[in-house]
């Protein structure tokens, strides 16, 4: 009786402790390694170890953000729409809903950039927290702040043929500081493209007709 007990739960999960993390780690790295397989068999190892399903969720919105991001920004609105459905239809269909956000994670195309932009501009900003805002970008609701410069030179986007000119946006010291490097993956690539076309043009943007 001993030995039928000890098999029919032989399914290893202990919730906080170190196989967990393990479970969640094989998880993570099987949707950032494209493997739709791989995902949906730890998360239903960690179903039917007892995981709250919703762990999972909140996970594929992290995972969208940091391993997607807009190679396929889909994928956020799909982890976010397997959450929600869990809450208004219940486990036996959620859980199913969270199955699909998984499978598309992990089949999606994937860049890190957003996370390691965002990293990168936190870090600068620690170290050097207080330059100015540059005057042409400062808020002008006075004659006074107008006399003093604030908004001078400042170049209005929508003026410009394809609501876009060239203006510094970053602090004097930072002039000319990039921190998003889009990849040429999925949707990303698109960005790439507009972003070079962009900074190709020169300071004197032409206005439109």
């Amino acid at each position: 009786a001993l030995q039928e007990i000890l098999q029919s739960t032989g399914r290893r999960y202990d919730k906080q402790g170190d196989i967990f993390y393990d479970m969640i780690s094989a998880f993570h790295k099987s949707v950032r390694g494209s493997s739709p397989d791989g995902a949906l068999y730890w998360y239903c190892r960690m179903l039917e170890g007892g995981c709250d399903p919703l762990y999972i969720a909140r996970r594929l919105v992290a995972i969208a953000s940091e391993d997607i991001g807009n190679a396929d920004p889909i994928a956020m609105q799909v982890a976010l729409s397997a959450w929600d459905a869990f809450e208004r239809v219940g486990p036996a269909e959620g859980e199913r809903a969270i199955a699909q956000a998984a499978i598309y994670c992990a089949s999606a195309p994937k860049s890190n950039a957003v996370y390691t932009a965002f990293k990168q501009c936190r870090a600068d900003i620690r170290n050097d927290p207080d330059l100015s805002v540059p005057e042409h970008l400062r808020n002008a609701p006075t004659n006074l702040m107008k006399d003093l410069g604030y908004g001078k030179g400042y170049k209005y986007a929508h003026d410009y043929k394809g609501a876009y000119t060239s203006q510094e946006y970053l602090p004097e010291k930072l002039k000319g500081r990039r921190f998003y490097f889009p990849s040429d993956r999925g949707y990303e690539k698109t960005i790439k493209e507009r972003l070079e076309k962009w900074r190709k043009r020169t300071i004197k943007s032409p206005k439109k007709q």
